[in-house]
């Protein structure tokens, strides 16, 4: 580290959890963030800002007026841009050691498993079932770890599925295949609630990357932001899982 990068990041360097070797471990790591709207956001700003080095941003679509009253990474300037390309802007602006790449368009299966094989981490703030099936089973088949979070209306959840550990539940032992997608376009969300899902994202990551404390594979943390009530779930592998018992 130089002494610029000393300085940025001395608040989180004085923490005997993090530390130069973290923060070395920051620099270092390389994360995928698949989504970049309410989740991604915060998400890949407070990773951008805590120097993880190498962020690689994939997404589709393009940002919409109606994103803005949640999706922080964007701004009014860029409605009609690639949420991608708009987040890495942002990044950059925020810290310019970071290595910034962006995919801007969907990717099978194939090229999914091609990415995931590169990175650290891989972190799912999507908002349907069938891309998070995709993504877990990516990351099974990498034995790379996974960040999974979402939010809908006042409910939000976060969990790690972690496939280098032999315990360590995948996705698609908590969801089943049918299981029905809610669309914040649908059934509403709000804005800080993506916001404090998004950071326990954030969160779980770097303590992934860094190695230090309790991480939530093997459980599952639900938030009830009607009542500010957090419930903690034990989320056991399923040994009859059709994708990670294999």
């Amino acid at each position: 580290m130089n002494d610029e990068q000393l300085l940025r990041y001395s608040r989180q360097i004085m923490l005997p959890d993090v530390d130069l070797d973290g923060q070395d471990k920051l620099l270092a790591a390389h994360v995928l963030i698949i989504g970049l709207g309410g989740l991604g956001s915060p998400v890949a700003m407070y990773l951008a800002a805590a120097g993880v080095g190498h962020l690689t941003l994939v997404d589709f679509d393009a940002v919409d007026l109606t994103n803005l009253q949640r999706q922080i990474v964007h701004t009014t300037a860029r409605i009609g841009m690639n949420k991608a390309a708009s987040a890495a802007q942002s990044l950059r602006e925020l810290n310019p050691d970071v290595r910034v790449d962006t995919i801007e368009q969907l990717l099978d299966a194939d090229a999914l498993l091609a990415q995931v094989k590169m990175v650290s981490l891989v972190i799912d703030c999507t908002d349907n079932f069938q891309t998070r099936f995709a993504i877990n089973a990516a990351c099974v088949a990498a034995k790379v770890p996974l960040v999974s979070g979402a939010a809908i209306r006042l409910e939000g959840q976060v969990a790690v599925f972690d496939a280098r550990l032999k315990t360590s539940p995948c996705y698609r032992c908590l969801y089943e295949e049918d299981s029905d997608d809610l669309t914040c376009a649908a059934n509403g969300v709000l804005a800080p609630l993506v916001g404090v899902i998004g950071s326990m994202q954030a969160l779980e990551a770097i303590k992934l990357i860094c190695g230090f404390g309790t991480g939530l594979a093997g459980r599952l943390l639900l938030l009830d932001a009607r009542h500010s009530q957090w419930r903690e779930l034990k989320l056991p592998k399923d040994p009859c899982c059709p994708q990670c018992s294999k």
